[in-house]
C-alpha cells in the first residue's frame, strides 16, 4: 500500500470519528431544542395563570381596602405593592419568551417568531438598529444636500424619496421587533414613523410640474435640517442613555428615538429650540401646501395629502414634546417639596 493511500485512509478514519461526534452533538442539540420549547410553553402557561390570579387578588384587595381598619389597610397596601412587583417581574420574563406577533408584523412577516432568546442577541440587534438609523440619516443628509445645492433632476428626487420610504418602512419593522423583545418605545414616536413613511410615499408619487417645483426646495431644505437635527439628537441621546444605563436608571433595551424624552433633560437642553424649530417648520410646510391647494391650477391630490401629513406630524411632535417638558418641570418642582 502506497504511503499516500495510507494517509488518505487515516484521514478518512479521523473524519469518520469527527462525523460521529458531530452527529451526537447535533442529536443533543435537537433534544435541547425540544426541551426549550416545552419549557417556553410551560412558562407562558404558568405566567398567564398567575397573572389571572393576580388580577383577581388586586380586585379583592381593592374591595377590602374600602372597609378596612388602619392596620388592615397597611397589610393590604403591602400586598398590593407585592402584586405590582410580581407584575413587573412577569414583564421581564415575557421579554425572553416567544410571543405572537402584532398585527403589523403579522402582515409583513407572517407568523414568524422574532423573539431573541439571549441578552447578547437582544443587545446586538438593538445596537445594529441604532447604527442603521445613524448611517441612513447621514446618507439622507448628504443626498438632500446634493439635491438642494447641485442637482435638480426629478429622477434624483425620486431616488431620495424612495430611500426615505424604504428607511421609514424598515424602521417600523425593526422597531416592532424591538418592542417584541422588550424595548419600551411608546405612543407617538412609534406612530411618527408610519406617518413619515406615508408622507415620503406621497412625495414619491407627486408628478413633476409647477407646483412640485414650487415646493421642492422648501421640502429639501426641511429634510436637510431634519437629518442634521437627527444626527445631533443621536449623539446626544446615545450619550445620555449610556450614562443612565451605567447608573441603572434606564432599561438596557431603551432606544434613541425621535423627539425629546424625559431622560434627556440633564445636560444639553439646548436641543429643545432645534426640535421646536423643526416642529414649526412642519406647520409652515403644511400651511404652504394648503395655500397651494387653493390655486386654480392645482390638480394633484398629493398637495392636500402632504399638507395633512405635515399637519399631523406638527401636532403630534409639538404637543408630545410639550407634554414631556411639562411633566419633567412638574416632577422637578415636586422634588424639593418632598425633601
Amino acid at each position: 500500500m502506497s504511503p499516500s493511500l495510507t494517509e488518505i485512509q487515516e484521514e478518512w478514519e479521523s473524519l469518520g470519528q469527527e462525523y460521529q461526534k458531530l452527529q451526537e452533538t447535533h442529536r443533543k442539540y435537537i433534544q435541547k431544542l425540544d426541551e426549550i420549547s416545552k419549557l417556553q410553553s410551560d412558562c407562558s402557561s404558568s405566567i398567564a395563570r398567575h397573572r389571572k390570579r393576580l388580577k383577581e387578588m388586586s380586585r379583592r384587595v381593592d374591595k377590602c381596602t374600602k372597609d378596612s381598619s388602619a392596620d388592615d389597610g397597611k397589610t393590604l397596601g403591602d400586598i398590593k405593592e407585592k402584586v405590582k412587583t410580581q407584575e413587573h417581574a412577569f414583564s421581564e420574563m415575557d421579554a425572553y419568551l416567544p410571543k405572537r406577533n402584532g398585527l403589523y408584523l403579522s402582515l409583513v412577516l407572517g407568523n414568524v417568531n422574532v423573539t431573541l432568546l439571549s441578552k447578547q442577541s437582544k443587545f446586538a440587534y438593538k445596537d445594529e438598529y441604532e447604527k442603521f438609523k445613524l448611517y441612513l440619516t447621514v446618507i439622507l443628509l448628504l443626498l438632500s444636500f446634493i439635491c438642494f445645492f447641485f442637482v435638480s433632476y426629478r429622477f434624483v428626487d425620486a431616488i431620495f424619496n424612495f430611500l426615505l420610504v424604504w428607511y421609514y418602512c424598515t424602521l417600523t419593522i425593526r422597531e416592532s421587533i424591538l418592542i417584541t423583545n422588550g424595548s419600551r418605545i411608546k405612543g407617538w414616536w412609534v406612530f411618527h414613523h408610519y406617518i413619515s413613511a406615508f408622507l415620503s410615499g406621497v412625495m414619491l408619487t407627486w408628478p413633476d410640474g409647477k407646483l412640485y417645483q414650487t415646493f421642492r426646495n422648501q421640502f429639501l431644505a426641511y429634510s436637510l435640517y431634519q437629518n442634521f437635527v437627527q444626527c445631533l439628537q443621536y449623539y446626544y441621546q446615545s450619550g445620555c442613555l449610556y450614562r443612565l444605563r451605567t447608573l441603572g436608571e434606564r432599561h438596557n433595551m431603551d432606544l434613541t428615538v425621535e423627539g425629546f424624552q424625559s431622560w434627556m433633560w440633564k445636560g444639553l437642553t439646548f436641543l429643545l429650540p432645534f426640535l421646536f424649530f423643526g416642529h414649526f417648520w412642519q406647520l409652515f410646510n403644511s400651511l404652504s401646501l394648503f395655500r397651494m391647494a387653493q390655486l386654480p391650477d392645482c390638480k394633484e391630490w398629493q398637495v392636500r395629502m402632504c399638507g395633512v401629513c405635515f399637519l399631523v406630524l406638527f401636532t403630534g411632535n409639538f404637543f408630545t414634546t410639550l407634554a414631556v417638558v411639562r411633566h419633567k418641570l412638574k416632577s422637578r418642582n415636586q422634588k424639593p417639596k418632598s425633601m
